[in-house]
């Protein structure tokens, strides 16, 4: 019987293992026809995937030619640039920016380029009694670039300087909407989303740049890069990306890093809240360590290369965005390896999260305690007044928060954001985004794994680490413009590119499908008609009431000139001596400067506090101060001329106590308070008044040598004849 047995058993395993082969036979037969199938349909997918980047990207690069091309024809007919002699068209470039575009002409006038830079490094020709180092105080790189760039490209004689000069600006302005394009591309998956965000970014255009007001600004420079940095940076935060791609990614968000450090002396400030937004969701480990391990050693290497080649610039090291990142990651150095999903390992976390708070706080403590620096004192007194933690009669504190930039959001901000559909859509993709956030969050801290391999149908957008980034990100800069109107340059962009990537999103459609539980009509299905159908409607809707607004700015738009402005540069380049220096508000100085190359009293710049107390000592001559007291001032400056405005001196349209003769006379305690009413009171007039009638002792000190209905110009004597 066993052998009987043992032979079924044989028949048995024979028959199976000719099975088996006939099996694999079969099965070897059919394989090539499967790789071929498989073969074609990822060469199907890899053609699909190919048109889909290509059409993209073309629609990238033609959005920001037009959006170039639409500022140069807004510039050309705002101020009719091309019919103007250079003289018009510099007096165009105001305050600030005046001072910037004069420098770039003074490397142009250099005989060679390496003189000009040291020139401007040890600048003694711009402000009396003061040597300057221009490239570094003032940021003046991107003068410097584009200088070497017009002498390296052959363009004398060929292209005008000015025409050099703002094109590449109009460019760089292109380059901004191409990026903020890619970056909605990139989250939503949908070039819809690019178009949309451009077309929000054009029709909400005077809330999203500052390229109106003044061209040369150094914002205007540098945020195109950093637009260019957080494409980078939401392409490389994403989940299961190719290792090229992540590295091809991280080599574009280093360069354009270190570019936007080089470009804006502000930029470390805008950086550290980027930062501060990558270590806080890394605490709570909602991105990878490892990859905000990595950015933080990009920032590292960035700051140090600033500080490096912007001639020792200690603003950068003692930035709070390098004792942010360094006290990241010496407390990512110290951390303890423990068991995922235990009570131990949330101790830990919060630990963690509070040595790195610690360690970068006293680190900043302590390289502000041995690095030399300048205390920047005005700006702390500023901060100190907006918050309500102090107050002063200090006249540069004062006017800084009367400016219209550090002021609350306004209603007309609020309202035009509102009228164009943006901030609705934006608050309800916030919203959606947010409420998933917490949900992922919560599953965190339950113990329950997170997939990194998320799909359409799963609908938990709020499990995308690039998305978690951008919804603090834009909650951190929201709150900001809430408090600094100014601050809305940076969040706007950021709000249209947001909105319009929750709108063309089918993963944001999904969420909120699986949430009310939709089984009418298969929610993916739906999602995806959605997400193309309502960018439709609203571009549509956009193009249809906005179009022709826009249409009629640039066919019927008024002209600007400054007739008295041009009067008075002529009158300095025709009949004041080269030795002159001329004393006049800091916004005006700046046009001298420009115009004529005549040295002037002081700048408008705000970073150096030598720089504003002359602004403020100069802002004399619109209060009630004798006029020996202003002829003191003035000619402790070396100033030859001063230059009364009328449009300051009879100031009747700012708001009361933001003027500034308002200001001046309460940092001079001639501002009094009568039964709630606030009256000026001294014992002198005001001397913008009382020079104008010509009696003694003006006339003793100071001689009329042009006038204008906007500007009077005075001689200040040097030998002062006494007349009674």
């Amino acid at each position: 019987m066993e052998v009987e047995a043992t032979e079924v058993d044989e028949l048995r395993q024979r028959k199976k293992t000719t099975i088996d082969e006939k099996e694999n036979e079969t099965a070897l037969k059919e394989k090539p026809k499967n790789n071929k199938k498989l073969a074609k349909s990822s060469k199907c997918g890899a053609l699909q995937k190919f048109v889909e980047v290509f059409v993209g990207c073309m629609a990238a690069v033609l959005s920001g030619m037009i959006y170039a091309i639409y500022l140069s024809s807004y510039h050309e007919r705002k101020f009719w640039f091309s019919s103007r002699r250079d003289l018009e068209r510099e007096i165009t470039f105001q305050g600030e920016g005046a001072v910037y575009y004069s420098f770039y002409k003074d490397m142009l006038r250099a005989p060679s380029f390496e003189r000009g830079v040291f020139e401007l490094a040890y600048n003694n020709r711009t402000v009396p009694l003061k040597t300057i180092n221009a490239v570094q105080q003032m940021t003046l790189y991107p003068e410097l670039i584009a200088s070497a760039l017009y002498q390296m490209s052959g363009s004398q004689g060929v292209v005008d300087p000015v025409y050099f000069y703002i094109g590449i600006l109009f460019g760089l302005q292109g380059i901004y909407v191409s990026a903020l394009f890619v970056t909605s591309w990139i989250m939503s998956r949908s070039w819809l989303a690019g178009m949309l965000t451009v077309g929000w970014f054009i029709i909400n255009r005077t809330d999203t740049t500052r390229m109106e007001h003044s061209i040369p600004l150094r914002e205007n420079w540098a945020l195109p890069y950093f637009a260019c940095q957080v494409a980078a940076l939401t392409g490389y935060l994403k989940n299961n990306i190719n290792f090229s791609v992540e590295r091809l990614c991280y080599l574009l968000m280093s360069a354009s890093t270190y570019t936007f450090i080089m470009m804006w002396e502000y930029s470390h400030y805008l950086l550290f809240i980027q930062a501060l937004t990558l270590n806080l969701l890394d605490g709570f480990s909602l991105i990878q360590k490892e990859k905000v391990h990595e950015i933080n050693k990009m920032y590292v290497f960035a700051v140090f290369l600033g500080y490096l080649l912007q001639f020792e610039n200690t603003d950068l090291l003692t930035s709070p965005l390098l004792s942010l990142v360094v006290g990241s990651m010496a407390a990512k150095s110290l951390q303890i390896t423990v068991k995922k999903g235990t009570f131990r390992e949330k101790v830990m976390k919060v630990m963690y999260f509070y040595l790195a708070v610690t360690l970068a706080v006293s680190l900043h403590f302590l390289i502000r305690t041995v690095v030399p620096h300048k205390e920047n004192h005005q700006l702390l007194k500023f901060l100190e007044v907006k918050f309500g933690l102090n107050m002063t009669k200090n006249f540069t504190v004062n006017w800084l928060l009367c400016q219209g930039s550090f002021q609350p959001a306004s209603q007309d901000y609020i309202l035009r954001l509102t009228q164009s559909s943006l901030l609705p859509f934006y608050v309800l993709v916030l919203i959606v985004c947010v409420l998933s956030i917490s949900q992922c969050a919560l599953r965190k801290f339950s113990g329950v794994p997170v997939s990194t391999n998320l799909k359409l149908a799963d609908g938990r957008i709020g499990e995308r680490p690039e998305v978690i980034y951008h919804v603090v990100q834009t909650l951190l800069l929201g709150s900001l413009a809430m408090h600094f109107e100014g601050m809305k340059y940076l969040w706007t962009p950021y709000v249209c590119m947001f909105a319009a990537f929750g709108v063309c999103s089918a993963e944001v459609w999904t969420t909120v499908f699986n949430w009310i539980r939709l089984k009418a009509v298969h929610p993916v299905l739906l999602a995806l008609i959605l997400s193309t159908a309502v960018p439709l409607v609203i571009g549509f809707s956009l193009w249809r009431e906005f179009i022709p607004r826009i249409v009629d700015e640039l066919s019927e738009m008024d002209e600007h000139y400054d007739s008295d402005t041009v009067e008075l540069m002529n009158w300095i380049k025709d009949q004041a001596p080269l030795s002159a220096v001329f004393a006049a508000s800091p916004q005006l100085m700046g046009a001298i400067k420009l115009c004529t190359g005549w040295m002037v009293t002081s700048l408008p710049v705000y970073n150096d506090e030598d720089l504003l107390q002359r602004n403020e000592n100069i802002y004399q001559i619109y209060s009630m101060r004798s006029a020996e007291d202003i002829y003191k001032i003035l000619t402790s400056y070396k100033a030859s001329y001063v230059i009364v405005e009328d449009s300051i001196c009879n100031d009747m349209v700012g708001m009361k106590g933001c003027r500034v003769k308002d200001l001046l006379d309460i940092a001079n305690d001639h501002m009094v308070n009568y039964d709630g009413d606030f009256y000026a009171s001294s014992k002198y007039g005001r001397f913008c008044h009382e020079i104008k009638l010509n009696y003694s002792p003006y006339v003793n000190y100071f001689t009329k040598m042009f006038w204008n209905r906007s500007y009077f110009v005075y001689k200040i004597n040097t030998l002062i004849s006494f007349q009674f």
